[in-house]
């Protein structure tokens, strides 16, 4: 991506050279250098950026590809909705990421065999990496739903498909069932959140 100081000069360059199906303007920001690198690599579109600055303008362009397709993206920065989502999104990967790390430590030590893992994130919550899954996909749909009520309509079966699954369906009901039997699960049960997470009760 070229400087703004020299874009019109390129533009030009380029409507002269007959090339404008591959030519377009873009802002600056995290969508914009996004779209910049797909539509640079995907479709070989000359992007050029009209604002030099960090988070640039919140325009939309309408960007064409060789095969003449026209893709609609937003160059300005994340609105309110898709921060929310790229925030729950990190919470998610956090639980996730974390919780099996813990996991794996706790089984790596021999003196933990036939043990309940109760640390960390769980005790918090009996399935720390159930509940970060549930949210990654949260967070993917409402980044989603900034393209509009279309995208999310479409993307909102996938989280609701996954939630069931996680909370009723083989994730935590199946695990749940296995675990029943070993010693030290009663009280753990009773005093850890089955999903979403919060304080042990104290007895």
């Amino acid at each position: 991506m070229e400087q703004s100081s020299d874009a019109t000069s390129r533009r030009e360059r380029a409507a002269r050279a007959g090339d404008l199906r591959r030519t377009a303007v873009i802002g600056s920001g995290v969508a914009g250098l996004t779209a910049a690198y797909i539509l640079a690599r995907a479709h070989h579109v000359t992007l050029y950026e009209a604002d030099d600055r960090l988070g640039g303008h919140a325009h939309t362009h309408d960007l064409t590809a060789p095969d003449g397709r026209t893709h609609r993206v937003d160059s300005g920065p994340l609105s309110a909705l898709a921060l929310a989502g790229t925030a729950v999104w990190a919470v998610g990967l956090f639980f996730e990421t974390v919780g099996d790390a813990q996991l794996a430590r706790f089984k790596a030590d021999r003196a933990n065999q036939g043990r309940i893992m109760d640390r960390g994130l769980w005790s918090w919550t009996r399935h720390p990496n159930y509940f970060g899954d549930f949210c990654v996909w949260w967070g993917l749909f409402l980044v989603a739903c900034d393209g509009g009520w279309q995208a999310a309509a479409v993307s909102v079966v996938s989280p609701l498909v996954m939630s069931v699954l996680l909370i009723s369906g083989s994730g935590k009901r199946l695990l749940e069932r296995r675990m029943a039997g070993r010693p030290g699960w009663d009280a753990y049960a009773a005093r850890t959140s089955g999903f979403f997470p919060r304080p042990p009760r104290h007895r």
